[in-house]
């Protein structure tokens, strides 16, 4: 049996989420504030012992408390729901088990529960509110209902819980739920079977002192001596060695736990050439049973022993999660009588203190720990379920595609118009699935299938350590220059984007598409800059000069963006046309330069960004403050032939043009990418960068670079 899906209602971001759960480990993952705890935490509060407060419902519907009070008949308040499902086997156990919720069901293989947190009863909170604060004449009550319930034991007087079985009705895409109200015993009775939730924080403060807010590491250990291993024949030995002397105890205790201290070296913490890990005994025979002891590094060559302080937080960390999900593991198969039939571990931001290595291996070695348990009870069947709340493309890299769980932060919440837009969304990678592409390479179709597609985009993003899960927004660029460039142009031209978080994918022409139906699926709005790649009008994609006439572009990303296949017809799209309101999308790519010297005038395309680059800043070439490699012919006719050769063949080195181009301060930025930048500030900081139309109807068709 296992939790297939969770439901959260009106809970602080989270107004109306779904997220499905792996039978395994979950990752969530997403930008700060986007709902990652949020969803950890109603878990603690329906079943953790966390009492919730007034502050715990959604921002949304403070609105929704005052009107309840100028209503006169109004007697409804809004309620905190979490739903959870899980999937079920009939032969098993556990449909015997949860058989009070089964009366009703048509789909025998699943079950949900819904916990809802309500006012219990709404008259008499009014009547109170209304007697704690009466109406003044002329200026109203004192307080907003929202806040009495701020105030002393309020919220916790006027509030209780209720339980409902939940029954799907219906196909999966037209169906619909049903509640049925349930007994307040027996719903408690039936979760504590269902589930029960261990949680390892996000703020693990590890020190070898007692103080208020810190975790011992030794504590750990000792706590774990206590709950897990089989004591009860131990204690006579005990109290003999420890009346004999203290070493005699350690190597009691080092004895109990070398299974563990195996494991954990396993883990590799610490290293062959680091330190070793050490128990003793630091106890009086009075307080023996209690556990207490003392954890040591050992050095392995001087034998010489320090305290728990003089070891990294990393293995601290390390070893402080192991012990957690060893107990919590431990401690749910321990049970003979009335054990739950799911676990479930929160653990939340692991990657503290770790390094990248042991980040891509955390997932395996948490579940090495696990597994190891398992195996010394003989219950091999048993697994928990886990969910990992990280930032850390590391541990993203390590785990399949379709584990992860996106949270999302949204833009705005309409009131108004009654409509509920979440202040978080949730996306589940598993339901992606990329659209069948018809891929033109060489005039020849190609068809590209979803697997395909689906198989490009996961090896990318392994292979990339992708932070595109974190960001605010994506830059899909060309190749190594565009992104050696970017921060210097976003500087330059967008420098409001320095607040933001941006993830720059070096993609190439040819798989920018690639991304467009990810980039939806998660919402992430994105900016392409590409180049126009024009190749001849007829024969085998052979590239020529972006100004010969026909020519065509062989940017695969350019045709299937933007619909178009000649340079000339890409040349000729306007602002708006490269704006995708669907998609949040802009797409940017060449765009004639008007080059102005001693009176003459020539306009060039560039066919790549470093032509750009050339042409709009001319006049660094012409004084060798750019220098490219070649001397620049006076003639303009013959400059622009010359530059254009020089650039496409082998001997032009564009990283090294690239670094030579920051060293002056004075470059211009090419006004197709300053045009894309602008787009990219004005949608992502929209009260603070208003000049985006001014922009547009400022900037020309053709760019002029003069001398």
């Amino acid at each position: 049996m296992k939790l297939s899906e969770i439901g959260i209602r009106n809970f602080r971001r989270l107004v109306d989420v779904k997220i499905d759960i792996e039978e395994k480990e979950t990752i969530f993952v997403g930008p700060n504030n986007s709902g990652k705890t949020t969803a950890t935490a109603i878990f603690r509060c329906f079943l953790g012992g966390r009492e919730f407060s007034i502050y715990d419902f959604s921002v949304i519907l403070i609105p929704e408390f005052q009107k309840f009070i100028d209503s006169n008949g109004r007697e409804d308040l809004p309620e905190i729901n979490l739903d959870l499902w899980f999937k079920i086997d009939p032969s098993s156990i556990a449909f015997g088990q949860a058989f009070h919720l089964l009366d009703r069901y048509e789909d025998l293989n699943e079950i949900g529960i819904r916990l809802s947190l309500v006012f219990e009863e709404p008259a008499k909170l009014k009547e109170n509110y209304f007697s704690a604060y009466p109406e003044i004449e002329g200026v109203g009550r004192n307080k907003s209902l929202f806040q009495y319930l701020n105030v002393d034991n309020n919220f916790k007087i006027h509030t209780g819980f209720i339980y409902h079985a939940l029954y799907k009705r219906g196909s999966e895409s037209g169906g619909y739920v049903e509640s049925e109200l349930l007994d307040y015993k027996i719903a408690k009775d039936i979760i504590k079977k269902l589930l029960k939730v261990e949680f390892v924080d996000a703020q693990r403060n590890i020190n070898d002192n007692d103080d208020s807010g810190s975790n011992r590491l030794s504590s750990a250990f000792a706590t774990f001596y206590n709950k897990n291993l089989k004591k009860a024949d131990l204690f006579e030995e005990a109290h003999k060695v420890i009346d004999e002397n203290n070493e005699k105890l350690s190597l009691h205790y080092k004895k109990q736990f070398k299974p563990l201290l195996d494991l954990i070296r396993g883990l590799g913490v610490p290293s062959a050439s680091e330190r070793e890990l050490k128990i003793i005994s630091s106890l009086s025979p009075e307080t023996a049973l209690k556990g207490n002891t003392d954890l040591l590094y050992v050095d392995s060559v001087l034998n010489h022993e320090l305290p728990e302080l003089y070891n990294g937080l990393g293995f601290k960390n390390l070893i402080y999660m192991a012990i957690q999900a060893r107990h919590f593991h431990s401690q749910w198969i321990s049970l003979e009588n009335n054990r739950p039939f799911c676990l479930l571990i929160f653990i939340e931001e692991p990657e503290a203190h770790l390094h990248a290595q042991v980040q891509q291996t955390f997932i395996n070695n948490v579940w090495k720990v696990i597994n190891d348990a398992s195996l010394q009870n003989g219950i091999t069947t048993m697994a928990p379920q886990v969910i990992v709340t990280t930032h850390s493309t590391h541990i993203l890299d390590s785990v399949d595609f379709e584990k992860v769980r996106y949270f999302q932060r949204c833009k705005t919440v309409d009131v108004i118009d009654s409509k509920i837009l979440n202040a978080s969304s949730v996306h589940s990678l598993r339901a992606f699935r990329p659209e069948i592409e018809l891929q033109l390479e060489e005039d020849d179709q190609e068809l590209i299938s979803q697997a395909q597609a689906l198989t490009f985009l996961k090896q990318y993003l392994r292979l990339t350590h992708c932070d595109l899960f974190f960001s605010d927004a994506a830059i899909l660029v060309e190749g190594a220059v565009e992104k050696l460039l970017m921060p210097s142009m976003i500087d330059k031209v967008a420098s409001r984007l320095g607040t933001t978080f941006l993830t720059i994918l070096e993609v190439g022409g040819a798989f920018a598409h690639r991304f467009e139906g990810l980039l939806k699926f998660l919402h992430i709005p994105y900016l392409v800059i590409t180049d126009l790649d024009s190749v001849e009008p007829q024969g085998r994609l052979k590239t020529c000069r972006a100004d010969v006439l026909g020519a065509r572009t062989s940017n695969a990303s350019l045709k299937r963006l933007c619909k178009k296949n000649t340079i000339s017809d890409l040349i000729n799209m306007n602002y708006d046309d490269k704006i995708s309101i669907e998609h949040n999308r802009f797409i940017a790519f060449g765009m004639d330069v008007n080059v102005i010297e001693d009176g003459s005038s020539l306009s060039m395309r560039p066919r790549t960004l470093e032509e750009a680059i050339a042409y709009e800043n001319f006049s660094l070439l012409r004084s060798d403050e750019l220098y490219i490699g070649i001397k620049i012919p006076k003639d303009l006719r013959k400059a622009y032939d010359e530059i254009y050769n020089h650039i496409r063949s082998d001997s032009f080195k564009k990283t090294d043009f690239a670094m030579r181009l920051l060293i002056n301060k004075d470059w211009v930025v090419p006004s197709y990418i300053t045009e894309g930048l602008k787009w990219l500030e004005g949608f992502l900081c929209p009260t603070l960068s208003n000049d985006e139309s001014n922009f547009k109807s400022t900037i020309s068709e053709t760019s002029e670079a003069s001398v």
